[in-house]
């Protein structure tokens, strides 16, 4: 069912057309409280929650992703990323305003260069959703931290004479919140570019505005295809008929698909909420990439789980969905310290052989297995 069949009342009266309409999305993203709780029982704590929350961390919804939600439940998995909850008001004092450091290695504005062969291109504060669990809180829905044309024209520079930048990774904000026009410019000028090997898109408008990806946009991409697109589902319920069509569109359009899932208490922190996910990205040619440790970003550790409960959904998923639906356990350890993949231990034991060494091993159903190794 598309999100415009199951449409809120208050936009009753909007056509299919219109609301396929992604600049009608974006004007009409819900800001206001009074608007709100047209659409959503809400209960007093998320009324005082949003009044407080607003003035730190902007919040915008689309039309599209409220649609998608459950307008009773405070415990809907894509409410609870959407709208602000009462612990995105608590400041911990481990908590680090930009947690990945990505700001002390940026050689110029809307550039971190942290790895030798990656760069990491900001061209846009903007996002269709402003979701709460954000790590960039510190610039995302700021207008005074948007790169302009001189800016990004000085970031491509940067990139143009780095020989060792071969994987340039486009992100915000969204990119696609920029103009058919100038991410098309943009794209072109990476691609123009001999050492640049591999152009990453990241992007979450297939979850929160499918109807972004149009005609229009899906020609630039075949233009300078491949391009590796990673987007963010966090959980099953944002995989609607709308996110499938624009998935299956993008991959037509000679993209590579991956997906980069958050670990959120309360969203999709169990094995079974993982691997229906997973299932149904597979289905649709988007690889389950990345399962993310929320970062030690501010406000958001109430949605942070602990990392043996990312070790519990990894060792539940070896063995029960195959290899390409199995991501990468990852966290990105803050200060600039890059990502590392954590793995369920499965080796049991170390024993002497006749012929050399007996490893002792766990496969993820409990069962134990040796494997010999000769000297």
């Amino acid at each position: 069912m598309s999100s415009w069949a199951r449409r809120p009342k208050i936009w009753e009266d909007i056509d299919e057309a219109t609301w396929g309409s992604w600049h009608w999305q974006q004007q009409h993203r819900v800001r206001d409280l009074e608007i709100l709780e047209r659409i959503l029982e809400l209960n007093d704590e998320e009324r005082e929650t949003f009044l407080a929350a607003r003035s730190r961390f902007r919040v915008a919804i689309t039309p599209h992703y409220l649609a998608l939600m459950d307008g009773q439940d405070p415990n809907c998995p894509l409410r609870m990323q959407a709208v602000p909850q009462s612990g995105e008001l608590e400041i911990r004092a481990f908590e680090l305003e930009d947690p990945l450091a990505e700001e002390a290695h940026s050689p110029c504005k809307g550039v971190t260069h942290r790895y030798p062969d990656r760069v990491l291109l900001y061209v846009s504060h903007n996002c269709p959703m402003y979701c709460r669990h954000c790590t960039r809180k510190r610039k995302v829905a700021d207008p005074y931290t948007t790169s302009s044309r001189a800016d990004i024209e000085a970031a491509l520079e940067y990139i143009r004479r780095t020989p060792t930048a071969r994987d340039v990774i486009v992100s915000g904000g969204d990119p696609l919140t920029l103009s058919d026009e100038r991410l098309g410019e943009i794209l072109r000028a990476l691609r123009a570019i001999d050492h640049v090997e591999v152009i990453r898109l990241g992007t979450r408008n297939p979850v929160t505005l499918p109807q972004r990806i149009t005609s229009q946009l899906l020609e630039i991409l075949r233009e300078v295809r491949p391009v590796y697109l990673h987007t963010h589902f966090n959980h099953v319920n944002e995989l609607g008929h709308d996110a499938r069509k624009s998935l299956l569109e993008l991959l037509d359009a000679g993209c590579v698909l991956g997906n980069q899932m958050v670990l959120l208490k309360g969203v999709n922190d169990s094995p079974e909420a993982v691997m229906q996910l997973n299932r149904e990205l597979l289905k649709v040619g988007c690889r389950p990439y990345y399962m993310l440790q929320a970062d030690m970003a501010e406000g958001i550790t109430h949605f942070r789980t602990p990392i043996s409960k990312g070790l519990q959904i990894m060792d539940h998923l070896r063995g029960r969905i195959g290899g390409m639906g199995i991501p990468h356990f990852v966290v990105d350890l803050p200060g600039g310290g890059g990502k590392i993949e954590l793995t369920p231990d499965y080796l049991e034991g170390k024993y002497p052989h006749p012929d050399g060494t007996r490893w002792v091993f766990r496969n993820g159903f409990g069962q134990t297995f040796d494997f010999v190794e000769p000297d």
